[in-house]
């Protein structure tokens, strides 16, 4: 029996002490590197806004946060690893609305987007826009739509790969149009705008931050964003409301996460940082380069996110089991 009790107190001394290592450990986070794990390839839009913020928020820990590109299987292979990855805080994701709609998508994810993450902030609303290979017929939004409809066997709609953004875009509008387009995914947003600009593609809906730098260049053809007003950069494209689509909108948010469980003063020193960066003038102008802004601070935190999450795979779950399209 003295030995029960013994084991019994050296158990609960262990344990206290893991305990106590552990909240010192998270205390003093960060003393090393920060992985931040894009589930996409590098170049492409998502990318971008993750290495902007992770230049900043390196400055604000202390430490840096370098950006590991992880892509396949719409961006569920990246989340994936970082679910199953140490929760310390030394390993985030930074996702879009896939991580969202990915909860239906697949119907055998290995992981539970609801619960098998902390989240850590909202980042930015990324407005989208549908854009062309430079010499596509139509001149405006009621031409083009005519045009699908009249060609939809031909028309070719590329994509960055199933769940990705310019997918999810692309569905909406079909379903806007009740027209079927031939849709071809890419490994990526960069390979499937290289054969957008090179004409071996028709259309592509994706972020305005992959896509404002080729619009203004003029090597592909805007016809529309998909936001309800103009937008401050590119001013001369109307939104598909004006071009006699409304209800076509759709804006791809992105946030950041860390594995369950991962302590409390990690998590929090990530959401100071984000909160910093989202502050940072350097980020803040590039931002609005690249057609976007960051969130507003009230809702960089990680109450507001995990809110806003479950509202999206609820708000997504219908609208994807009604296409019939899932990934798996």
């Amino acid at each position: 029996m003295r030995k029960l009790k013994s084991a019994a107190v050296a158990l609960a001394a262990l344990a206290l002490s893991a305990a106590s290592f552990g909240s010192a450990s998270a205390q003093d986070f960060p003393n090393r590197t920060v992985t931040m794990v894009v589930p996409f390839a590098a170049g492409g839009p998502t990318d971008t806004v993750a290495r902007l913020v992770a230049e900043s928020m390196s400055r604000s820990l202390g430490q840096q946060v370098i950006v590991e590109n992880v892509g396949g299987a719409g961006g569920t292979r990246g989340a994936g690893q970082v679910a199953k990855a140490a929760p310390d805080g030394y390993t985030v994701l930074l996702h879009h609305i896939g991580q969202a709609t990915s909860a239906t998508l697949y119907r055998k994810l290995p992981y539970n987007v609801l619960t098998d993450f902390e989240e850590v902030g909202l980042v930015t609303d990324v407005p989208m826009t549908m854009i062309a290979k430079s010499g596509l017929e139509p001149k405006d939004i009621p031409g083009l739509i005519a045009y699908v409809k009249a060609n939809k066997d031909k028309v070719i709609y590329g994509n960055a790969g199933v769940g990705s953004a310019s997918h999810l875009c692309g569905m909406l509008f079909m379903s806007a149009l009740g027209t079927q387009m031939t849709t071809v995914p890419y490994q990526g947003t960069g390979p499937a705008m290289n054969d957008l600009v090179g004409g071996q593609i028709d259309l592509m809906c994706d972020q305005t931050t992959n896509t404002t730098g080729q619009i203004k260049a003029g090597k592909v053809k805007a016809y529309g964003v998909t936001t309800p007003n103009r937008l401050k950069s590119l001013p001369d494209i109307p939104t598909f409301k004006e071009g006699g689509l409304p209800g076509f909108e759709v804006a791809v948010w992105h946030g950041m996460y860390a594995p369950k469980g991962t302590p409390k003063a990690a998590i929090d020193k990530l959401n100071a940082a984000l909160v910093a960066a989202l502050q940072d003038p350097k980020v803040i102008a590039r931002f609005a380069d690249l057609g976007t802004e960051p969130v507003a601070l009230d809702r960089a935190t990680p109450e507001v996110h995990q809110k806003f999450l479950a509202a999206e795979v609820a708000k997504w779950k219908p609208v994807i089991e009604q296409a019939g399209v899932f990934a798996d």
